[in-house]
């Protein structure tokens, strides 16, 4: 039985899937582990409300999101911030404050600073950067990632004013995957004791033998 896929643009009424979906996708990243420390008790929680808080200022700058769905479930997500209108929710003043009541005065500086040394990685241009990107747990492995990857690049080709993508992870069995999409590595920073690759994708070319449905 062939699955059904289909990509849906997300607007805040998919929030809460989102947050549930992302929280699950990120909580054993080796990234958020050293940023919100994983061996303090309640750590959980710190990137429950971490995801929560990102997705929340998200949507409310109504910036876009692409989701993957399997049979009407939810199972994949892309935020997308693009270059002409890209907003940096660490600037926000609001997020600041829930950062810190949630997750901590450490952990939040610990993200400001993780995001900071990311962007000085960022090549000059105009292009889509992806500030959380992630298939459920559940349906990892089945190529569901290389799906919503596909219609990503097939979003952003739409924009002829974007140079291209670029993404960062910490997990070291994500490296061979980005590179198999046409992923460039960029730069390379340490985040405590975790190695952060920067991967840049030139300019995609729209992709149209396996377009699932953009709605």
């Amino acid at each position: 039985m062939t699955d059904t896929l289909e990509i849906r643009t997300l607007d805040s009424g998919y929030a809460r899937e989102a947050r549930s979906l992302l929280y699950h996708a990120y909580r054993h990243d080796p990234t958020f582990a050293y940023l919100f420390d994983v061996d303090r008790p309640g750590y959980d929680q710190r990137v429950r409300a971490t995801v929560r808080e990102l997705v929340n200022q998200h949507f409310l700058q109504d910036q876009p999101a692409l989701g993957l769905f399997l049979e009407d479930r939810l199972i994949g997500v892309a935020l997308i911030a693009p270059p002409q209108r890209r907003l940096d929710v660490t600037e926000s003043w609001v997020w600041r404050l829930r950062m810190l009541l949630t997750a901590g005065l450490r952990c939040t500086r610990r993200y400001l600073d993780y995001h900071a040394t990311v962007l000085s990685c960022l090549p000059p241009g105009a292009f889509h950067v992806l500030p959380l990107l992630g298939v459920h747990p559940q349906f990892q492995g089945r190529r569901y990632g290389e799906r919503l990857l596909e219609a990503l690049h097939n979003w952003c080709a739409d924009d002829p004013a974007s140079e291209g993508l670029v993404i960062d992870t910490g997990n070291a069995r994500y490296l061979n995957f980005y590179e198999r999409q046409g992923y460039e590595e960029i730069g390379q920073v340490a985040i405590g004791p975790v190695i952060e690759h920067v991967f840049f994708h030139p300019a995609p070319q729209r992709v149209t033998a396996s377009d699932p449905v953009v709605e």
